[in-house]
């Protein structure tokens, strides 16, 4: 119960901080240089320099809008993880953009912008959650069409978004930046989350097997898969422990290691996704 409790509570501020650090590239770097990279962000941008509207309140009531149909449509599941953190970047962007600009040059803009866009998006996936706008609009249409991709259906929005930007800003070097943006942001979000699914694999050879993976399931959360082997240039018999690790999980799994057994040999392999037992897909 403890446990949960706290998951819950590093989801609920991870989600948070996602929403934060997003809402730092919509104000104080996107809307200041007209930069639109599709989503709620750019309707903002557009709906701000077009008629004045406050970014926050376009980011509430499309977020609104859209999580109402997604309640109707989606259900109640998926809303309860969208609602902290659509709220949280509507909150957000309309209270960083009383700060000053960070800068007004487009191409700084759009670099740092969409790295913190793309990383504030991303902690929020690996939370469990969202910050709405089109992630709402592109799980809505795969209800009623599972074949095309979410990533698609993103693109295809997006790509909406920035041909509107084009049309009422007229510069063609504005909708460009956009375009840079997103295939920015949608790298950093792809790349935070691919690293946070990478871990170690350790492959012990000792001869103390039996001792030694006792040992290790006895003072760590993880499991130990122990296998016999031979040494083919001693020819004698040793055993070789399999062990899934974090990589912040490694140095004090070695020094347990070494200090029960100095002769032992390890090997460190990395692994691109690990499932189960302990270990948590990032998607």
């Amino acid at each position: 119960m403890k446990k949960l409790k706290m998951f819950k509570l590093k989801s609920l501020f991870l989600t948070v901080l996602g929403s934060f650090i997003t809402a730092m590239g919509v104000s104080l770097f996107y809307i200041p240089a007209k930069i639109v990279s599709g989503g709620v962000s750019g309707l903002a941008t557009v709906g701000f320099h077009a008629i004045g509207v406050a970014p926050g309140l376009t980011y509430g009531l499309l977020n609104g809008v859209l999580l109402l149909l997604a309640l109707i449509i989606l259900g109640r599941g998926f809303v309860f993880k969208t609602i902290v953190g659509a709220a949280g970047i509507s909150l957000f962007v309309q209270l960083l953009s009383y700060f000053p600009p960070l800068t007004f040059d487009p191409i700084l803009a759009t670099v740092f912008g969409s790295v913190l866009y793309g990383v504030g998006i991303g902690i929020a996936f690996l939370a469990g959650a969202s910050t709405g706008g089109t992630d709402i609009v592109a799980r809505i249409i795969q209800r009623f069409n599972p074949s095309i991709a979410v990533g698609r259906l993103l693109m295809i929005v997006d790509g909406v978004i920035i041909v509107i930007s084009l049309v009422t800003f007229r510069q063609i070097d504005l909708a460009l930046y956009g375009i840079l943006a997103l295939a920015i942001s949608t790298f950093a979000v792809d790349y935070l989350i691919s690293k946070m699914n990478i871990s170690k694999l350790a492959f012990v050879i000792t001869s103390k097997g039996e001792e030694l993976s006792s040992m290790l399931v006895s003072t760590s959360p993880r499991g130990v898969t122990l296998i016999n082997a031979t040494g083919a240039y001693t020819g004698e018999d040793r055993q070789v422990l399999i062990c899934a690790l974090k990589n912040s999980e490694i140095p004090e799994f070695q020094r347990k290691i070494e200090n029960f057994d100095p002769s032992v040999f390890i090997i460190y392999s990395e692994s691109q996704q690990i499932v189960g037992n302990g270990f948590f897909v990032y998607r």
